[in-house]
């Protein structure tokens, strides 16, 4: 039997710790000033009543900030582990949700299947509504909508041509689904006329690269979201149903903000993976989640040993070879739409632990996120983190941390010494920072990236690196700005939290020309800063070529391999016009350590492997959509992107999946309402970040009180002055008025 805790021998109890029993949250009713009955005036305790009822209105119209309207609870809950919605016709019970993951793995391509089940418990017809994570590169290709006995195939058009007809649909009484994509890693369901009491499945299938570093292979899948952050100022329309109002710096704000709930014993989700590795292993686990493994033949099947359990952790499942099978080079190939698809993998030579000449010295800035949404276990890794990082520098390094929440703070105005009492400062300026504000990221970014001129031409290595949970929504406005002021500068990104925006810290170290590293446990603080630390040191492979063959036709992508560190390898996704040739081959070229490096990988002989052309096109889309943000033509630009999801039957920015019944079931009679179903609050997450007044928001709710505490002042100077005019004391003026 092959051994499931991997990376730690004390068992699961150290992959898994307890949950709290009860983790669940009631915000508290607001407190509302009683009438003014002290005075003797009838006309006073009139007023105070009106004020009484001002104030009211006033908390639910706007002072509560979104998310806290969104989410809280009546005082009496008519069930324990219930969604609650507030509804316009009072709080219902939202419709339930449960989802089962299927993982086939095979090689370097996993195919999952997500199916998420939607129970309507209340009296009438629903709409639901899920906005949910998938990994940064799925390709999601699939969609299929059960209700009963009846199966609806989805089928891949221009996103407006399927919102039409999912809204013709919904209108009309037929069952209906619509899956959209809002980010790269954040997709939304939308499910019609869920009768009273029926159960409908909506399937997602996507395709996804194995991941592989440090002779381990992983695959990682979200279950759930930590909220992001929103800048800019409000716009007075709205797309979606989320907690925030669209902005002019994030103008989908409202598609990407699903309600939170701290707690719920129906977001259950079950999982089956079937591990086809193609090479013998030593070993396979998980690294968040117990799992049963059984093995047959060389595969392997992963199951959660809980039945019940909770969507609040990202999986990540990993497996690696025994060291004699352990690959240095893998080809993978489909035929499709007449050309050669290629998923390549190359090793560059082990390092040999020494460099050349010794190790350069070094400026590290490192920079932490202390936004609200980093309360909890999250602020406790990162502190953890960088606590080691700083042991680790040399006296010939220099360095600065800076902290960033809804202000930026450096501890030095440059990077200093890596002198002990430089490091003693840092330590317990470190040690003293807590967790609050906005996730104002820009700033921080903009400092991290400023290079001082006198300190340009001594500091030969330049490197940041970044510890956040990435809980931010304008992304694209973050990857222009690492790209603009980057420089000679690497940008290193470390994502921290059980279900850290994956997408933002894997693209903002390929355009920081770095790598991304997860910290998701406490425990793993040591065994993965360590691993960075040591790349740190110096790039294993730099000055990365691809020389194809002649006449190949080829589009490939990472248009541009960034440097390259211990254990790391050359991934390409290649289209090629022309099938390759016995003898065709591509050539890498490089600078390692020990001066030039090059090897050679044969095109022709590939292992058949579908999803492989799909995951070329899903990348393709992605540097599309890279182009378009750089200033490419917006409409040429669009439907290059239309045109390649269309024609690989790909979801993208621009295209949608939709699954539509013929026969209509809700009656002409019955009204139709719309819940937007919550997701579960990341493990080891302050409900604070989420509920109450948000820790990550903007200053709108505090703009929004402010505002009606103005307000209530002045009516009741006004009401003050109004009886005060009118009471007994001045009747002579109240009559001639």
């Amino acid at each position: 039997m092959i051994p499931n805790n991997l990376f730690h021998p004390g068992g699961w109890q150290r992959w898994c710790p307890a949950r709290p029993a009860a983790r669940g949250w009631h915000p508290p009713t607001p407190a509302l000033p009683a009438p003014d009955v002290a005075t003797a005036y009838r006309r006073r305790a009139a007023a105070s009543r009106v004020l009484g009822l001002l104030v009211t209105l006033l908390f639910a119209a706007g002072a509560l900030p979104p998310a806290a309207r969104a989410t809280e609870a009546p005082e009496s809950p008519p069930g324990s582990g219930s969604l609650l919605l507030r509804m316009q016709s009072g709080y219902e019970t939202a419709t339930r949700l449960n989802t089962d993951v299927d993982i086939r793995v095979s090689g370097m391509v996993a195919r999952v299947v997500v199916s998420q089940a939607f129970r309507n418990d209340s009296a009438g017809w629903t709409e639901g509504v899920y906005v949910f994570p998938l990994p940064d590169d799925a390709a999601v290709d699939r969609l299929r909508l059960t209700a009963g006995e009846r199966i609806i195939e989805g089928e891949i058009r221009e996103k407006a041509e399927a919102k039409k007809a999912y809204a013709t649909a919904r209108r009309e009484g037929r069952r209906a689904s619509l899956v959209g994509q809002q980010r790269a890693n954040l997709f939304t369901t939308s499910v019609a006329n869920i009768g009273p009491g029926e159960t409908v499945t909506v399937e997602i299938g996507y395709l996804q690269t194995v991941a592989y570093d440090d002779g381990t292979f992983s695959l990682r899948f979200p279950l759930t979201l930590t909220p992001r952050y929103i800048p800019g100022s409000p716009l007075p329309d709205r797309q979606g149903s989320g907690w925030s109002a669209d902005t002019d710096r994030v103008r989908d704000a409202s598609l990407i903000t699903p309600p939170m709930v701290a707690s719920s014993t129906d977001h259950r989700v079950s999982l089956t993976a079937n591990v086809d590795a193609g090479v013998p292993l030593a070993v396979i686990a998980s690294r968040y989640h117990p799992v049963d493994i059984d093995e047959d033949g060389g595969r392997y099947t992963l199951r959660f040993s809980d039945a019940a359990t909770v969507s609040d952790h990202d999986v990540e499942l990993s497996w690696r070879p025994v060291p004699t099978a352990a690959p240095r080079a893998l080809v993978f190939s489909e035929d499709a739409g007449g050309a050669r698809h290629l998923l390549l993998m190359l090793l560059p030579p082990a390092a040999d632990g020494t460099a050349v000449g010794g190790a350069p010295p070094r400026e590290l800035v490192f920079v932490i996120d202390t936004s609200g949404s980093m309360q909890g276990t999250s602020i406790r890794q990162a502190k953890a983190a960088l606590a080691l990082a700083l042991d680790g520098l040399r006296p010939a390094d220099r360095f600065n941390l800076i902290r960033f929440s809804s202000v930026t703070q450096a501890l030095y105005p440059a990077s200093v010494p890596a002198t002990a009492g430089n490091l003693s400062r840092a330590q317990a300026w470190l040690e003293a920072l807590r967790a609050n504000g906005g996730t104002e990221m820009r700033p921080a970014l903009e400092l991290a990236l400023r290079v001082p001129a006198a300190h340009a031409e001594n500091s030969p290595l330049r490197q940041v690196v970044f510890v956040t949970d990435g809980a931010v929504g304008n992304e694209a406005e973050l990857f222009s700005v690492i790209e603009a002021r980057l420089g000679a500068t690497r940008l290193f990104t470390v994502g921290i939290g059980s279900a850290p925006n994956g997408w933002f810290m894997r693209r903002a170290a390929e355009a920081g020309r770095g790598s991304f590293t997860f910290i998701s446990a406490l425990h793993e603080v040591t065994e993965k800063m360590s691993l960075l630390l040591e790349r740190l040191r110096e790039p294993q492979l730099t000055d990365i070529e691809l020389l194809w063959p002649d006449d190949a036709g080829v589009s490939a992508y990472p248009g541009r391999i960034r440097d390259l560190y211990p254990g790391e390898p050359v991934l390409v996704r290649a289209r090629l016009d022309t099938a390759p040739r016995d003898g065709d081959q591509l050539v890498v070229r490089g600078h390692a350590p020990g001066g030039p490096w090059e090897s050679q990988l044969a095109l022709a002989r590939g292992t058949d492997s579908p999803g492989v052309a799909a995951l070329w096109a899903r990348a393709h889309i992605a540097a599309l959509g890279d182009a378009g943000r750089r200033g490419a033509d917006a409409a040429g630009t669009r439907a290059q992107i239309v045109d390649t999801a269309l024609s690989y039957g790909l979801v993208s920015r621009h295209t949608s999946l939709v699954a539509v019944d013929r026969t209509p079931v809700r009656p002409a009679t019955e009204s139709l309402a719309r819940e937007q179903v919550p997701n579960l609050l990341p493990y080891g997450q302050s409900s604070r970040a989420i509920f109450g007044f948000p820790a990550t928001a903007t200053a709108a709710p505090l703009l929004r009180i402010g505002g009606s505490l103005f307000l209530l002042v002045a009516t009741l100077l006004l009401l003050y002055r109004v009886c005060t005019i009118r009471g007994p004391t001045h009747a002579a003026a109240g009559d001639r008025n």
